[in-house]
């Protein structure tokens, strides 16, 4: 039995999952797009599908997709799938959002109907499916994967906060159940009061991301020789990321060790700006693959100053790949990293305590080394195959939300 926040338990026991159900799940980014969400829903898929469900992928056509044609992703990873219109999410173009009307989405579950829903999405197309699985009596459950009210004070909109606060609550609340990733943000979200909610852990690829993969001419390529430190960055180049904080820490950093060099592995919409102020970092783009394994092995301290992310598996891969992880007590970080023992991390409001931190890796090889090594060691412990079965027993398990058509069709008077 799966308990909520609140303690009581929010399965029904009596209800037995089935070894071969139909899920359908429904995000507004999928692979191959490369980000937290798109990664996640990758091993989620290729999880389900291993242990015998159906999975149904409904999402917005990406970019560059040719109409009426699907993009796979390499594996398998669904039985089918349902586009929708996409267009481009305002500030980030290489992102979508999905256009559906819940009538659709009824139309198409009454002819081939899932046994459950998971709606990893709180966009138009998240509310048009659990407004069409409300029609028809199908449990829904949501994930909370993305902070998008934290966004808003990175963006110039920080009013927004409290509306987009009310916004989630309202949409996850007509769910069964909300999944977090740590148990921090199951207590932020509570005191957003969405409830109830279920523990839903992420796992790491350790034979893909591996000390092993480390690179030596990819390290002579970035101008690192012998033991020069490589300060990793990877991510999205955005300013919810914090990135003006890894920079100030590279620097301090820099001014100590003149021949560490910072790398910073994705893109987004600060890399042009990033590229004017600092000539000399060194950005290597999206990677993807054997590629991105062999970049994060090849690095060695590695700074993720977000304070936004739900999770964060950067943090993971990187532990995988044997990496000083610097990072602030929050999300993954606050799941995974014991501090001086296989990380550092400091609280959320203390940016010098960061800094403080990586030169401490920077400063001392022994403590970095070891904190490196049981880093890795730590990761092999944080497989997906236990998170996917985790994943079957709460979504399955849980009863229909009651259609209150009333619920569902007033306006949301708090905007």
């Amino acid at each position: 039995m799966i308990q909520g926040n609140t303690g009581r338990t929010v399965t029904n026991p009596s209800q037995a999952i089935r070894r071969s159900s139909h899920i359908t799940i429904v995000s507004e980014t999928f692979p191959p797009e490369i980000n937290g969400v798109a990664n996640t829903l990758r091993h989620l898929c290729q999880g389900m599908l291993q242990r015998g469900h159906s999975v149904t992928v409904v999402r917005p056509r990406q970019q560059h997709e040719a109409k009426g044609q699907v993009a796979h992703a390499g594996d398998q990873l669904f039985s089918a799938e349902h586009v929708v219109t996409g267009l481009p999410l305002p500030g980030y173009p290489d992102l979508r959002f999905g256009i559906a009307g819940a009538r659709s989405l009824t139309r198409l579950w009454k002819r081939q109907r899932p046994d459950a829903v998971y709606v990893a999405t709180q966009g138009p197309l998240g509310v048009a499916a659990v407004t069409a699985a409300r029609r028809l009596g199908i449990p829904v459950s949501s994930g909370f994967h993305t902070n998008f009210h934290s966004y808003s004070q990175y963006y110039g909109a920080g009013f927004l906060e409290k509306l987009l606060c009310a916004y989630g609550r309202w949409f996850h609340n007509r769910t069964a159940i909300t999944l977090v990733p740590t148990r921090k943000m199951q207590r932020t979200v509570a005191d957003m009061g969405i409830t109830p909610t279920g523990l839903w852990s992420r796992g790491v690829d350790c034979h893909r991301f591996s000390p092993h993969k480390r690179d030596e001419a990819l390290r002579q390529q970035w101008g690192l020789k012998g033991s020069d430190r490589g300060v990793l960055y990877v991510g999205r180049l955005a300013s919810e990321k914090n990135l003006q904080m890894a920079a100030a820490c590279f620097e301090r950093i820099r001014g100590l060790h003149p021949q560490t060099r910072f790398i910073l592995v994705g893109d987004g919409p600060l890399r042009k700006q990033m590229e004017e102020r600092h000539p000399d970092y060194i950005f290597c783009g999206t990677q993807r693959g054997e590629d991105l394994a062999r970049h994060y092995a090849s690095g060695d301290i590695f700074l993720f100053p977000s304070k936004t992310d739900t999770f964060g598996n950067v943090v993971t891969e990187a532990m995988a790949s044997g990496l000083g992880v610097v990072a602030f007590d929050d999300a993954a970080a606050s799941e995974h990293i014991r501090q001086e023992d296989n990380g550092m991390k400091a609280s959320l409001t203390d940016d010098e305590g960061f800094v403080d931190n990586a030169l401490r890796l920077a400063d001392q090889p022994t403590l970095l080394n070891r904190i490196r090594a049981q880093a890795r060691l730590d990761a092999l412990e944080l497989n997906w195959a236990s998170q996917i079965e985790q994943f079957e027993q709460l979504v399955f398990n849980q009863p229909t939300k009651a259609n209150d058509h009333a619920l569902d069709n007033q306006s949301i008077s708090f905007l």
